[in-house]
């Protein structure tokens, strides 16, 4: 009996001490199951929405200089990425056939300004001998006979038709001599403007062809020291924006893969073309920014990454964009918060489906402003909890907070740590 009593007392104290640290041990084996959640504060400073696109530098304007006349090139002055000035010869055609045309059709000139001269001769004999016939008859009808008279008066009047064909001649024949001329002075290529060689496209002793296409001999881009043109592509979706950053002279900020240390950020949107392109379905508008460049770092054909700076806000309340990305396991949320998970899932379970339902103008314009109501995620005792927040503009980092039940410094969840 007393055998059976010990070993009760003996069961009790195992039971009663299991019991006693059976809490310690769950409380130490929950903590370790508990997730570790990694958290980014809500902050307060500045945050700039930007549209970021890719452009090429060109120069602000490009003249192709080309030939008007055919013939071997004599001299050649100038050469790649030489300085230029209005009126300067580049290069000269070989001149020997043109000036030998000029100098033929100066002496036909001189041949029928003598024919004038012949024919101004004649015509005064003419009047003379009419004049004096009629004084003649004046004095005397029957000294000169009426057919005498017809032929004087009408070779008089053919005298002056042959001094008309002689002057219509000289006339022909110095816009011929001013053909030749010009042609002549064509041979001499020319800059019409003052600038740098870009492009050079003909050598010493070629031969130009002159047909009815003109041969393009030189590329001249003026004030290529001073600005440049950056040519961008922008989506459809992004242009709204563009001009809103162009009607406010917003400026441009970019970089290029030769100084990718360097910002350049003097750049203003000068023109948005209505001339739009398609590729594989995606439409976008040429967009020219326009930037300094007095100290030459920017050259034709470079390729520049682009941030159009389209609105700027300052000592504003910002949410990490991390935290708008984060969905939660839903073992880990709070019961009270699954019809904020029953509604995401079901927005996603539809997803696939939206896109191939047709949506009115009304439908399409409600749900895009209902993008900016969202749910960032706090921690709150074993289980996640749901806080709606209205957002405003964006950039890579940072959301604004417009409307929600946050304050600066509080914790949101990004994501859970890897358990040790």
């Amino acid at each position: 009996m007393k055998s059976w009593i010990r070993w009760l007392i003996v069961l009790a104290v195992i039971i009663g001490g299991g019991a006693i640290g059976y809490q310690p041990i769950a409380n130490i084996l929950k903590e370790r199951n508990r997730p570790k959640w990694r958290t980014q504060e809500v902050s307060r400073g500045d945050i700039t929405l930007a549209v970021n696109a890719t452009g090429k530098v060109e120069p602000t304007k490009k003249v192709t200089i080309g030939a008007f006349v055919g013939g071997p090139i004599a001299e050649l002055f100038v050469d790649f990425n030489s300085k230029v000035v209005q009126n300067q010869v580049l290069a000269k055609i070989d001149p020997r056939i043109f000036e030998a045309a000029s100098q033929r059709d100066n002496a036909i000139l001189k041949t029928r300004e003598a024919e004038v001269e012949r024919a101004t001769a004649l015509l005064q004999q003419a009047k003379n001998e009419e004049k004096r016939a009629l004084e003649l008859t004046a004095k005397n009808p029957t000294f000169v006979s009426k057919t005498e008279l017809d032929q004087l008066r009408f070779s008089r009047m053919a005298r002056e038709a042959d001094l008309t064909v002689s002057k219509a001649a000289v006339e022909q024949a110095q816009a011929q001599l001013d053909n030749s001329t010009a042609n002549l002075a064509y041979t001499h290529i020319k800059s019409p403007v003052d600038g740098t060689i870009i492009n050079r496209k003909i050598d010493m002793g070629q031969t130009l062809t002159a047909g009815f296409q003109t041969p393009e001999l030189f590329v001249v881009a003026p004030e290529m020291d001073q600005r440049m043109h950056i040519y961008a592509s922008v989506d459809e979706a992004d242009i709204g924006y563009i001009k809103k950053a162009q009607d406010e002279n917003r400026p441009v900020q970019f970089t290029v893969d030769a100084y990718p240390e360097e910002l350049f950020d003097s750049g203003r949107i000068v023109q948005v073309r209505l001339s739009s392109s398609e590729q594989q379905n995606v439409i976008t508008y040429p967009v020219i920014v326009e930037t300094p460049n007095k100290d030459s770092k920017l050259l034709p054909g470079m390729t520049a990454n682009l941030s159009f700076q389209i609105e700027s806000k300052s000592d504003i309340i910002r949410i990490p964009n991390a935290a708008l990305r984060f969905y939660p396991d839903r073992k880990r949320v709070h019961p009270d918060d699954y019809p904020v998970l029953d509604g995401t899932e079901e927005l996603e379970a539809q997803s696939s489906t939206m896109s191939n339902r047709s949506q009115t103008a009304e439908e399409k314009t409600e749900a895009n402003k209902k993008r900016n109501r969202r749910h960032v995620w706090i921690e709150q005792g074993d289980f996640l909890r749901a806080r709606e927040v209205f957002l405003g503009i964006s950039d890579n980092r940072f959301t604004e907070l417009i409307e929600g039940d946050l304050k600066v410094d509080d914790p949101l969840v990004i994501g859970e740590k890897p358990k040790q």
